[in-house]
């Protein structure tokens, strides 16, 4: 036994040491303040993920994102998992995960919404998950789109298929970023077709985007959804919700 006890020690000092020697070599910082993570903090310090606000609009009817979209997009339910604004934290890690390449930060947020979208009843009929698609050339110049890597982390939280290639993207446009809403709107008007696909057909499908401002990209891309794709019903979901 005491043979026994010795080698647990021992392999409890090993383990030790090698956790220590690898965060030396590779050490985990916060994606938000850039302070080293103790144990128990995954991405986020405590005081990090303390400032991360969320909305509650996966459980409440008639929230904010949804109303927004009334008379615009017949869809059944709305959400936004955080609050967006500029200057903050927020919308710092959305800027990593779009334009930095940190799809890790990208999946675990992601499964941050997912677990609130599991939790609600208002979208327990979602059947499957379509990201926001970008154009081709933007897509290949980037290296990744920002929505299907939110998708892999609501996928694996809601337990959920991703549809990938349903949408496509046919026409370049420029950012919406610093646009009117009556801009946004011509911006992406007829960007989108969907490919008619007899997986998708009846069911109940959840369009996925990191950020809705006016709602101009979600209104264009869901009613294309809406006219090529029969007896779908749909409902939209975005990582951040920015009030314009």
């Amino acid at each position: 036994m005491s043979f026994i006890n010795t080698c647990f020690k021992k392999a409890i000092v090993i383990k030790t040491i090698f956790h220590s020697v690898s965060h030396i070599l590779f050490p985990h910082l916060c994606n938000g303040c850039g302070s080293d993570l103790i144990s128990g903090e995954h991405l986020l310090c405590i005081q990090c993920a303390g400032q991360l606000y969320e909305t509650g609009f996966a459980a409440a009817e008639d929230n904010p994102v949804e109303k927004a979209m009334w008379g615009r997009l017949r869809s059944v339910s709305g959400m936004s998992q955080y609050y967006f604004s500029k200057g903050s934290l927020f919308q710092q890690l959305v800027h990593q995960v779009k334009y930095k390449s940190n799809k890790e930060l990208g999946i675990y947020l992601g499964k941050l919404m997912g677990s609130a979208l599991a939790a609600s009843s208002r979208f327990q009929s979602v059947d499957a998950l379509v990201p926001l698609p970008l154009f081709p050339d933007k897509e290949r110049k980037r290296g990744y789109n920002q929505s299907a890597i939110i998708c892999e982390g609501l996928a694996s939280a809601m337990q959920l298929p991703v549809l990938y290639n349903l949408v496509e993207r046919i026409r370049y446009t420029d950012t919406q970023t610093h646009k009117t809403r009556m801009e946004r709107w011509q911006n992406v008007e007829g960007v989108f077709i969907a490919r008619p696909n007899a997986i998708a057909e009846g069911k109940h499908l959840l369009l996925v985007d990191d950020v809705i401002t006016t709602g101009a990209t979600i209104e264009a891309c869901g009613n294309a959804m809406l006219e090529d794709l029969r007896g779908i019903r749909l409902s939209f979901a975005t990582l951040a919700y920015a009030n314009a």
